[in-house]
């Protein structure tokens, strides 16, 4: 260890304190700081941190409301309002997966904290009758997609799978996937690939230390993608396996439907290099960010950003006029992912989050701070639209296709492990009585057909489909046509469990 050396470029860089304990420490802990600060270029993350603060600390720009324009129809295909197009995308979305023209990517840095587990979120189980994890049932999700491609199209095909994780997840992720045998997808077809950290920062730009002897890291935001897109040479692995198009998406959806093939259609069909799925806003003041142009240019607008006033307006139609609900689930080509990774993403500037982040006192005391004492940066995933030359909009039914898995269960709590199972075993409800299937109660009367839950108190009908048997709600009215089931219900590769089945 050149310690010396270490020092000088410490000082000039204005964070010689992150030595100050150095004596007092271990050896290990000692090698440990040392690996840590050795790898950092302090030169760049100063100049991260003078641009994100100029950004933040600039007065509030002109209120984005006036620049707003909602999302045009000529670039807005709706899963409700184009029914008569929906074959024909999902036609060519198969054709495409059938030419091995077609990858996801998951963003999976995320921990567990706030669902209470220090687990990546993809190995939670919500309490689905089968215990399947987030990870099993988009793995699942992709082995049937590759099965209806063949089926459609008489060819094998390989839809690869790209998992971003963070420093933090990626040991744990890759022993998952090992110990479960990659849930039937061949192991050189998932390839894992790890997100940037930084370290947090006080607000004058010094790099915090969160014990002696290692420094607050945190992942770079899940637009840290296209800095280790480039790092780990994933564009030019997507290259070299004919990859054209990638769908990315977030961990914790347990609804997503992973290289959905009707968005790939879309996307393809309209000639887009860039796309994004939304839901429709419940209320105009729901918290979720909305997809739309300012000053001409498409991107995601904060809820905290826009005036109640603007949030309220509606169109002639009734609907609210920026109603396009961002659900970071998203479209790219691999020549614009090229051109992001090559050309666009050094432009990016970080986003500032003041929080509160333990650390170190002079005295070498922890301190838990009571009030924000400090900054992460970090990028987000649709910082990028603006790079776009062709961009859509692709709107889906949040019951068919959104139910995001945030926090621990609690009383009228709702992004949690109870409303994420309620969510997919409501939504298995309505496959079942479209197929033609009915559920009974314990004196054999029919229960009334009311799958879809207005309430979080709502209990819907134990009923659980594997993706093995049907991607989304095609190919089961062999198994349910005409009968009638006792609640709960699983159907899976072994076939139909339930309590009793009469034909009619």
């Amino acid at each position: 260890m050149n310690v010396r050396e270490l020092q000088g470029r410490l000082s000039r860089a204005g964070q010689e304190h992150l030595l100050q304990f150095w004596t007092e420490l271990e050896e290990a802990q000692q090698a440990e700081l040392y690996t840590e600060l050795e790898a950092m270029d302090f030169a760049e993350l100063n100049v991260f941190f003078q641009k994100a603060t100029a950004g933040f600390s600039r007065p509030q720009q002109d209120s984005v409301d006036a620049r707003m324009e909602p999302v045009p129809r000529e670039v807005l295909g709706s899963t409700t309002r184009d029914q008569d197009q929906l074959q024909a995308w999902e036609s060519e979305g198969l054709f495409q997966i059938s030419q091995n023209k077609v990858a996801v990517l998951l963003l999976a840095g995320g921990q567990g904290t706030r669902l209470g587990v220090a687990y990546p979120k993809g190995m939670y189980d919500v309490g689905l009758p089968s215990h399947k994890t987030l990870f099993q049932i988009q793995a699942e999700r992709i082995l049937k997609l590759q099965q209806l491609a063949e089926k459609c199209h008489g060819n094998k095909c390989i839809i690869p799978w790209y998992i971003m994780t963070s420093g933090r997840t990626m040991e744990s992720t890759e022993e998952f996937f090992t110990k479960h045998k990659y849930f039937g997808l061949r192991k050189e077809n998932v390839i894992f690939f790890q997100q940037g950290m930084l370290p947090a920062m006080t607000f004058d730009g010094k790099i915090i230390l969160e014990e002696k002897h290692r420094v607050s890291m945190a992942p770079d935001g899940n637009g840290g993608l296209y800095r280790a897109l480039a790092a780990q040479n994933i564009v030019q692995d997507m290259e070299r396996r004919g990859v054209g198009s990638v769908h990315v998406y977030c961990v914790d959806n347990i609804l997503v439907r992973v290289a959905d093939p009707r968005f790939i259609g879309f996307c393809v069909q309209k000639g887009a290099d860039c796309g994004a799925k939304v839901v429709e806003k419940t209320n105009p003041t729901e918290p979720v960010g909305v997809v739309c142009r300012v000053d001409g240019v498409y991107q995601v607008v904060e809820y905290s950003e826009i005036a109640l006033a603007t949030a309220q307006m509606r169109g002639p139609d009734g609907r609210l006029l920026f109603s396009a609900g961002n659900i970071a689930n998203h479209f790219f080509t691999v020549p614009f992912l090229r051109d992001v990774v090559r050309v666009h993403e050094p432009q990016l500037l970080h986003h500032v989050a003041q929080k509160k982040i333990p650390c170190v006192g002079p005295q070498g005391q922890r301190v838990k701070p009571d009030k924000p004492n400090g900054i992460k940066m970090e990028k987000f995933v649709f910082d990028i639209f603006q790079f776009a030359k062709k961009f859509v909009v692709y709107e889906v039914l949040r019951e068919d296709e959104f139910s995001p898995l945030k926090n621990a269960d609690s009383q009228n709590g709702k992004d949690n492990p109870t409303t994420a199972r309620h969510a997919l075993m409501s939504l298995h409800h309505c496959w079942v009585l479209n197929a033609g299937g009915h559920f009974i109660d314990e004196n054999g009367s029919r229960l009334p057909a009311i799958p879809r839950l207005k309430d979080a108190n709502d209990a819907p009908i134990q009923c659980e489909i594997s993706p093995l048997i049907s991607y989304a709600g095609e190919g089961i009215e062999s198994y349910v046509a005409g009968k009638e089931f006792h609640a709960p219900l699983i159907i899976d590769e072994s076939g139909v469990h339930e309590l009793v089945k009469n034909g009619l």
